[in-house]
């Protein structure tokens, strides 16, 4: 098994407005690296395009209140894999979050892969933690 972990970020926000706002696909757009392209998204499900890689779809398959998010693909896929968006409240208005990307890598893929894989998730986090420091 392949885990990769972003940074833990701090938010100045609650755990709940965090978990409120990852539970929902169709606000992840905003988090996506510039690679990401044709967005669609419901609640439960999204699906995109990766510049000159591939097409690829997921859902949310478990959601445990301010504390964690889990999506899945969608669909058929070559890669059975999932993104784990993790919540710490550490004060009324402060959380720390994480997020985990976890698949059944082959070695050559994962060594293909983790530097990518490594780099998605720290933008996935940073530009959580961006999304609501700004609003202060």
């Amino acid at each position: 098994m392949t885990n990769i972990e972003s940074e833990k970020v701090v938010i100045h926000n609650s755990a709940d407005v965090i978990y409120n706002f990852l539970s929902d696909f169709n606000n992840f757009q905003d988090l996506m690296p510039e690679q990401v392209i044709n967005w669609k998204s419901t609640k439960d499900t999204c699906s995109f395009t990766i510049k000159g890689m591939t097409d690829l779809a997921m859902m949310i398959s478990e959601r445990i209140p301010d504390r964690k998010v889990v999506m899945i693909p969608d669909g058929k896929t070559p890669l059975s894999y999932s993104l784990h968006s993790m919540l710490n409240a550490l004060a009324a208005d402060k959380c720390e979050a994480q997020i985990t990307f976890e698949a059944e890598l082959n070695p050559m893929m994962s060594m293909l892969a983790t530097k990518p894989l490594q780099n998605f998730v720290n933008v996935l986090a940073s530009k959580l933690k961006e999304k609501f420091d700004l609003k202060l």
